[in-house]
């Protein structure tokens, strides 16, 4: 089981301010989503800021472990609790390991940037969020479960192209670590549900591939799915 429908429920969505995190954001609130938080590093525009529904938090540093606990904690007191978090944050740089005709490397701090905030920052929100979400009732819900928690990794994680190291690497450490992170969030039982996992945590490689893990408390078999 997992959530069939966001409607009535609240949200916590990162890079929230732009791209897929904004259209996300907007697709929640058209589906009626009772509240979304929203953060970003950047201002929001008009059409994110003028919703009621919607709680903006600009300048929002997701490798920040101070921004992204106050930003969970004004979720809770504004909403009084959390259904589903989305990961969109994320940024890419194109450069090669070496580069023969300019004779230049690879930046480190570049590389190291990339892997801090698509990776260290996905982490980070996903450790944050889960707190919130993990006291809720599933009996209090009509699919039985506690939450969800969406990262965003990419093709790239598989099929890296030229220029794509420091991107790749970060998507695939994405990708790599959400099925350990739904064992360890399996551990979080529920008395009224015997066998559906909690939360269902999810990687999404944006556009052309999916991947699933879930985990049940009565049996302790994972099973992972692609497409």
């Amino acid at each position: 089981m997992t959530i069939t429908s966001v409607k009535g429920l609240v949200g916590f969505v990162t890079g929230g301010a732009s791209g897929l995190g904004k259209a996300t954001v907007l697709r929640m609130l058209q589906q009626g989503a009772r509240g979304v938080v929203a953060v970003d590093r950047q201002d929001f525009g008009d059409d994110i800021k003028g919703n009621k529904n919607v709680m903006t938090l600009s300048k929002t540093d997701v490798t920040s472990e101070e921004d992204i606990a106050k930003a969970i904690k004004q979720c809770e007191s504004e909403y009084g609790r959390l259904d589903f978090a989305v990961n969109c944050a994320g940024v890419g740089v194109a450069f090669k390991t070496y580069n023969f005709n300019k004779n230049t490397m690879h930046a480190l701090d570049t590389f190291k940037q990339v892997l801090e905030i698509n990776a260290v920052g996905t982490f980070n929100v996903i450790r944050h969020a889960a707190g919130l979400i993990g006291k809720n009732d599933p009996a209090n819900d009509a699919n039985g479960v506690r939450g969800v928690i969406i990262n965003t990794a990419s093709v790239a994680a598989y099929d890296g192209q030229q220029g794509q190291a420091a991107y790749a690497a970060s998507k695939g450490a994405i990708a790599s670590m959400t099925l350990p992170i739904t064992r360890d969030l399996a551990n979080q039982k529920n008395s009224s549900d015997d066998h559906r996992p909690w939360p269902l945590c999810h990687s999404i490689a944006y556009v052309t591939t999916y991947q699933s893990t879930r985990i049940s408390d009565a049996s302790r078999s994972v099973s992972s799915s692609t497409g």
